[in-house]
């Protein structure tokens, strides 16, 4: 089977991130699976790759958990679809989760951004 890579423009979503982004999308208000998907791949401006196989499960491991509540409606299209909120735990973790993110990146930046690292004697 052939491996799918994502196009130039594009990225895949890294391990143990996609929680964290459908916590976000789902923070901006009650929304359906698919919309959470939609939300994700247009504040990322298509950059972030999020397949449905993938954000399903997520989102099941995020209400066993208690972080968000779902309850069935009907979406835009007029079709039964299962729409996710934030609860408060969800609230308190996509915090903290953001400012673990947001010192990761950073200390990759600079990392990254050093233009010479001294090398450590063995």
């Amino acid at each position: 089977m052939a491996t799918k890579h994502p196009t130039p423009s594009s990225a895949a979503i890294m391990p143990g991130t996609l929680e964290l982004l459908a916590l976000k999308a789902i923070s901006l208000g009650r929304e359906h699976g698919y919309g959470v998907l939609l939300r994700i791949q247009q504040a990322s401006a298509g950059v972030l790759l999020v397949e449905q196989g993938a954000l399903y499960p997520a989102l099941a491991r995020l209400e066993r958990q208690g972080l968000v509540t779902s309850e069935w409606g009907v979406s835009g299209n007029n079709r039964r679809a299962k729409f996710y909120t934030l609860t408060a735990a969800g609230g308190q973790r996509l915090k903290a989760d953001t400012a673990d993110w947001q010192r990761l990146v950073e200390a990759m930046h600079r990392v990254l951004d050093t233009r010479s690292l001294e090398a450590i004697p063995c």
